[in-house]
């Protein structure tokens, strides 16, 4: 006859085992809460900057009990000295990093519109961008490049870098943001046409899955003229291309 193997668990172990099993039924629905929770501060929008940005401080205490339970499911001592204020730091940065969730394009453009009698195309090129792939929670980093073609109204240049940063700055795949950036040049200042080019590089591509660590992604979005005139188009990129 084969031998017999024992696998009797002593009560210590079974009460280690269960133990576990309550953490992680605990983690699973506080990282089932952490996201609705991160959609939820989405929603202030019929409030100003300064109340979004409160009502966001306050999830920090139960963020960083997330954060909490996130080291010790991945098999970590979060009352050892380096992790002691762990949590509440990736709580906090992780607010920073989706701070555009707080942000109204109407309050960062600060009336920065004026009318100018200016028909020719304006560009901001190479403009740094950080933001977090919303599949796997970790940055892409790039530049993005925007033009467009005024009517009758130019935007404040900085305005440029900001509307990058209200988009950029929450979960995001780089299509959506690049459409996002292109729409609201659009809105600002309803201009004859945009094209918006963001060329990155995402860490979900290079730190797992392919690994591929020179990999870039590139995106566009043609809007008006920049899409319907090829002429139009190719003078935009020619002026991003160009050192």
């Amino acid at each position: 006859m084969p031998k017999r193997h024992n696998f009797d668990i002593s009560e210590s172990e079974q009460d280690h085992y269960r133990t576990k099993m309550g953490r992680d039924k605990e983690s699973n629905t506080q990282l089932s809460d952490a996201t609705s929770s991160l959609a939820d501060m989405s929603l202030y929008s019929d409030t100003n900057d300064e109340t979004k940005e409160a009502g966001r401080e306050t999830e920090l205490p139960r963020m960083a009990g997330m954060y909490k339970n996130l080291l010790v499911s991945v098999g970590e001592d979060p009352d050892r000295d380096g992790l002691l204020k762990t949590p509440e730091r990736a709580a906090k940065a992780l607010l920073y990093f989706t701070k555009g969730y707080e942000q109204s394009l109407s309050s960062v453009l600060n009336d920065a519109i004026f009318d100018e009698n200016h028909d020719e195309m304006v560009v901001v090129k190479d403009i740094e961008m950080f933001s977090m792939c919303e599949h796997h929670l970790v940055p892409f980093i790039g530049k993005v490049s925007i033009g467009y073609l005024p009517n009758n109204k130019v935007l404040g240049l900085s305005k440029l870098a900001r509307i990058v940063e209200i988009y950029s700055r929450r979960l995001q795949v780089q299509e959506r943001l690049t459409k996002q950036i292109a729409e609201s040049v659009v809105e600002a200042v309803n201009p004859r046409g945009v094209g918006v080019i963001i060329e990155a590089s995402h860490m979900c591509m290079v730190m797992r899955g392919v690994q591929k660590i020179n990999s870039k992604t590139i995106t566009s979005s043609m809007l008006g003229e920049f899409r319907s005139d090829s002429k139009t188009r190719e003078e935009f990129l020619t002026f991003v291309r160009g050192k």
